[in-house]
């Protein structure tokens, strides 16, 4: 690998002394080496094209050198599991250097994101679990009659995956309009007040999209790769614009049924010309459809959330109705029933928002100078 001259982080207070400033009347740290130029990474805004390959056959040496440079390091007391910052450091590390940047390497160190990234793991492993579950069920109901209980069932889980699709569209929005810490990325400007960087935006986007798609089939075992980008890209660009489904021509859309279209796709899509196209997840945002208040605000506002006796204790063995055992990497989600009763407003929203996940800082600074030491030796 080029980045083999890269260095070791040392302490926080080397190459210094320390020195009594009289007018805050505290110690302050001066550092005694030279000030080091600022190198500017020039960074292609063409966005990029064709297949996005990462490197999947990491050798023994090259996975030492991670363990060593770039893992997470466990803080004393912290437990030993595995978190949304490993899977994204192992993405990071096998990613081409070409589509790598600053601006994406600190966009996915923001809370924002890394509340995106969960919804969009959630919603994904829910996608296969149901996408299973409806490609077993149809074989079934070959020989067997349909019953209004299967109405019940499917619309079920056709509103679930709708919540679920919902999470990760609510977090997309904040990104698009530049809400919160994802100001500064707008391609506007923090202030939107600039010209639209549109080719930067571009670029941008078809990067975080195709780094959005390695985690999750990281995060996932490593299966599905080719169900997940189809339907992350669906999600996100519609079936228009959905550049791999051009690619791959699966034609997978047409072979569904009309049961497991429902329900996999859910009622809020919207057809119309190609220009009026929006992404199936911004109409997600916007569908005319009951939803619980809470799950617009989850992780940014703390409601009132109910307590587990008024959620149904149906187990996950009633609620499918397919006979087909299959072994996986992780137990199927159970999501709990919905509140027989309306949900209303409250009068007011709690002053105290939820307590924001702050990233890792040491490893965003690892990650960019690796970058940059990549960079300066191309």
């Amino acid at each position: 690998m080029a980045d083999d001259e890269e260095g070791v982080f040392g302490g926080l207070y080397e190459d210094g002394h320390w020195e009594w400033n009289e007018n805050t009347n505290t110690l302050h740290f001066i550092s005694d080496l030279p000030p080091q130029p600022v190198e500017t990474i020039q960074i292609s805004t063409k966005a990029p094209t064709g297949a996005i390959e990462f490197r999947d056959d990491v050798d023994l040496i090259e996975q030492i050198r991670f363990r060593r440079r770039y893992q997470r390091k466990l803080q004393p007391g912290q437990a030993d599991v595995i978190t949304l910052q490993d899977v994204k450091d192992i993405a990071i590390f096998t990613a081409p250097v070409g589509i790598l940047s600053p601006v994406l390497i600190n966009m996915l160190h923001l809370p924002t994101t890394e509340r995106f990234l969960r919804a969009l793991i959630l919603c994904c492993q829910y996608y296969l679990q149901i996408a299973d579950e409806m490609a077993n069920r149809i074989i079934e109901l070959e020989a067997k009659v349909r019953t209004p209980d299967c109405e019940i069932i499917e619309n079920e889980y056709r509103d679930n995956l709708a919540d679920l699709r919902l999470l990760v569209a609510k977090e997309y929005c904040t990104i698009l309009i530049g809400g919160g810490e994802t100001r500064k990325f707008h391609h506007m400007g923090p202030q939107k007040k600039r010209r639209s960087l549109s080719d930067k935006d571009a670029r941008l986007f078809e990067t975080l999209l195709r780094m959005c798609v390695q985690v999750v089939w990281l995060a996932l075992g490593r299966k599905s790769f080719n169900q997940i980008e189809l339907e992350v890209n669906r999600v996100f660009k519609s079936d228009i614009f959905n550049t791999v489904e051009h690619t791959l021509k699966t034609g997978y859309v047409g072979k569904m049924t009309k049961e497991e279209r429902s329900v996999l796709f859910g009622n809020c899509i919207r057809y119309d010309k190609k220009l009026n196209t929006k992404s199936p997840l911004t109409n997600e945002v916007f569908c005319s459809r009951d939803v619980d208040y809470r799950v617009m605000g989850l992780g940014v506002i703390k409601c009132p959330q109910s307590s587990t006796s008024n959620r149904s204790s149906k187990s996950a063995a009633s609620m499918r109705k397919s006979s087909h055992v299959v072994q996986k990497l992780y137990p199927d989600i159970t999501l709990p029933r919905k509140e027989s009763k309306d949900v209303r407003f409250p009068p007011s929203f709690p002053d105290e928002p939820e307590k924001i996940r702050q990233c890792n800082e040491m490893q965003r600074r690892r990650w960019l100078n690796r970058l940059s030491k990549l960079m300066n030796l191309r």
